[in-house]
C-alpha cells in the first residue's frame, strides 16, 4: 500500500515536470530554467502553487496573480501519470522494468499532448527514445529481445516510411509525417515488432472513429490534418496493459 501511494506520488510530480516539457520544446525553451512562470502575467510561480493536482483545485484552475485560466491539460497530465505510475508498479512492482517503462510511458504522454496542441513530434523525445529503448531491450531486465527490438525498431519505422513515400507518389499529398515514422520505430523499439500489428490496428481504428467523431463536432473540412501520435501512444499503450487479453478475445471471435 505505501509503494503504491509513492509510486502515485512520483507519478503526480512527474506528470507536473511533462508540463513544463509540453510547454516549452515546441518553443524551443529549457525545461530546466528559467523556473515555471504564469505565461500570460509572467509572474513567478511558487512552489505552493505547484503542488500536482492540489493546487489547481485550491486555485480554482486560476493563476493566483492575474486570475487567467490555467488549461484543464495540466491536471490532466499529472493524473494521468499518476495512474500510469500505480498501474505500471502493479503490474512490474519496483523493478527495472517500472522505471524504464515509465519513462516510456511519459514520453508517449509528451509526445501525444505536444502533438495534439501542435501538430508535431518533436526529434529530441523520439529519436533518443529509440536509442534508449533498443539499448534497453540488450539487459536481462528487458521485456523483449534483442532482436524484437531491432525488428520493430527497422521494421516499423521502414514500413510506414515506404507507405509514405508510395502515398505521396500516388496522390501528390505527405501522408504520415515524419515524426510519425520515427514515433513508430520508437514504440518498435521498446515493444518489439510482435506487437506493432496490434498496436497499428488500434491507432488506426481509434483515429478513424475519435476522428472523425472530432471533426464533425468542431464541423471542420476532412482535409483537416488529424494528429495520430495520440492514437499510436494509444495503440501501445492498450497494448501493454490489455495485449493478451484483447488478443485472446480476437481469437474467440475468429473462431
Amino acid at each position: 500500500m505505501v509503494s503504491a501511494i509513492f509510486a502515485a506520488l512520483l507519478g503526480l510530480v512527474l506528470g507536473s515536470f511533462l508540463n513544463v516539457c509540453i510547454y516549452r520544446i515546441p518553443l524551443m525553451k529549457s525545461i530546466v530554467s528559467p523556473p515555471s512562470s504564469c505565461p500570460h502575467c509572467g509572474k513567478r510561480i511558487r512552489f505552493y502553487d505547484n503542488i500536482p493536482l492540489i493546487s489547481y483545485l485550491i486555485l480554482r484552475g486560476k493563476c493566483r496573480h492575474c486570475r487567467y485560466p490555467i488549461p484543464i491539460q495540466y491536471p490532466v497530465v499529472e493524473a494521468v501519470m499518476g495512474l500510469m505510475s500505480v498501474a505500471l508498479f502493479i503490474r512490474l512492482g519496483p523493478s527495472p522494468q517500472y522505471a524504464m517503462f515509465l519513462l516510456f510511458s511519459a514520453s508517449l504522454v509528451t509526445i501525444s499532448f505536444i502533438d495534439l496542441h501542435h501538430k508535431i513530434i518533436p526529434d529530441v523525445i523520439s529519436l533518443p527514445g529509440i536509442v534508449v529503448g533498443l539499448g534497453f531491450s540488450f539487459f536481462p531486465a528487458a521485456l523483449v529481445s534483442w532482436s524484437d527490438s531491432l525488428i520493430g525498431m527497422i521494421g516499423g519505422g521502414g514500413f510506414f516510411y515506404l507507405l509514405a513515400i508510395l502515398f505521396e507518389r500516388v496522390t501528390g499529398k505527405e501522408g504520415m509525417g515524419g515524426g510519425d515514422i520515427k514515433l513508430v520505430a520508437m514504440i518498435g523499439a521498446w515493444m518489439g515488432w510482435r506487437g506493432l500489428p496490434f498496436i497499428i490496428l488500434i491507432a488506426s481504428v481509434s483515429g478513424i472513429l475519435i476522428g472523425g467523431i472530432s471533426l464533425l463536432a468542431t464541423r471542420q473540412g476532412v482535409r483537416t490534418k488529424i494528429p495520430f501520435g495520440p492514437f499510436l501512444a494509444l495503440g501501445a499503450l492498450l497494448y501493454f496493459f490489455l495485449g493478451y487479453e484483447l488478443l485472446s478475445w480476437f481469437h474467440r471471435l475468429g473462431a
